[in-house]
């Protein structure tokens, strides 16, 4: 039996693999699916003070007091940064880390650094309320603290309607705060895997970091790597594909 252990994205929460959440566990496998603060159906606990460090330890915590170990960790576009902070602490009880279209983070790098250019529309204030120079980006950002959901494909009607229910505000700390990681991932005894959803074009907002993750897993001795011919939310488009490929790993 392996152990999963999956880490939705921004605007999120666990719900996002429930297409995915069966065809693992009827394989005979244990499935584990944590939201992380103030996402998902813990939307009620969002702050101002919700960062990276707290999603890592929302993570960390998981995995600890489930007391598992020998775990496939699954991160999901930002999940990619959750997981990659997790190393720090639970690196002895992952056997295999997993970036599926996400984000690959050395220690200092945020999400923000990698997005570059895709990522700065959300970054920046609403029209009529940009920060002057009175009021620095950085202020300015300290009390704007959310960033509304990017707009995603879903497919099909019901589920994209089902989806957009669920997206929330994400904060802005998660994404601007570095990541910390001491060793860097290539030197951790564990298996590396970078799955990429190949239908949407490097220009799309954001794509330009998971494009080059891929081509870095594809020449890298250390990395394997996999794609799949669908969008960015391959857990809502491609569950079946996506079980296949995870239980083929596992």
């Amino acid at each position: 039996m392996t152990t999963y252990v999956l880490v939705h994205g921004a605007w999120s929460g666990a719900h996002s693999w429930r297409r995915l959440r069966p065809l693992l566990a009827g394989a005979g496998h244990a499935v584990f699916t944590p939201s992380l603060t103030g996402l998902g159906e813990r939307a009620h606990l969002i702050s101002p003070q919700v960062d990276l460090t707290m999603h890592v330890l929302d993570v960390v915590n998981h995995v600890v007091y489930e007391d598992l170990r020998d775990v496939v960790l699954v991160g999901h576009s930002y999940g990619g940064a959750v997981v990659t902070g997790a190393l720090d602490h639970i690196a002895d009880r992952v056997r295999h880390l997993v970036f599926l279209d996400a984000f690959v983070p050395a220690h200092g790098e945020s999400v923000a650094t990698l997005a570059g250019g895709g990522l700065a529309p959300l970054l920046e204030p609403p029209a009529g309320s940009a920060p002057d120079e009175q009021t620095p980006t950085r202020e300015w950002l300290t009390r704007e603290w959310l960033i509304p959901p990017s707009p995603r494909d879903f497919g099909d009607p019901a589920e994209q309607a089902w989806s957009d229910a669920r997206r929330r505000p994400h904060p802005v700390r998660c994404l601007t705060e570095p990541v910390v990681l001491r060793r860097p991932l290539e030197e951790h005894d564990l298996t590396l895997t970078y799955v990429k959803a190949t239908a949407e074009p490097e220009s799309a907002p954001g794509n330009a970091a998971f494009w080059a993750a891929a081509r870095h897993a594809a020449e890298s001795p250390r990395w394997a790597g996999h794609e799949i011919a669908t969008t960015h939310v391959v857990q809502h488009h491609e569950p079946e594909a996506l079980a296949a490929l995870l239980l083929a790993l596992g």
